[in-house]
């Protein structure tokens, strides 16, 4: 399911969290937390070059294995993290889901 809201409204959110998380010492919090930018889906240079950008402005640099790139940029234990899943790597998540549902394995002493 996707949502898609406005600037604005996330980044009241995270001033909205992060008041409660202040005033609430009961409330536990995670030890990191990873917010996530992923590139709409383009062609693969296009792809690159928007996350190269968001490099430049984060002053960060690109990590890549081929197939998925980041860039990132720490804020203590708050990381946001770009996202860009090339296309050859998108084909083959596509394959390999394209069969959730169709084989159901037998768990142990179940009949075959």
């Amino acid at each position: 399911m996707s949502t898609t809201h406005s600037r604005p409204a996330f980044i009241a959110g995270l001033r909205a969290l992060a008041d409660l998380l202040e005033a609430r010492l009961d409330i536990p919090i995670p030890r990191s937390t990873v917010v996530h930018h992923f590139v709409h889906d383009a062609q693969d240079a296009d792809m690159h070059a928007e996350l190269h950008r968001l490099a430049a402005l984060l002053g960060s640099h690109v990590d890549g294995d081929g197939g998925h790139y980041t860039t990132s940029l720490c804020l203590g234990p708050i990381e946001y993290r770009a996202v860009a899943i090339l296309a050859e790597s998108r084909a083959r998540y596509d394959a390999h889901d394209s069969y959730r549902g169709c084989i159901t394995p037998y768990g142990p002493g179940e009949d075959r």
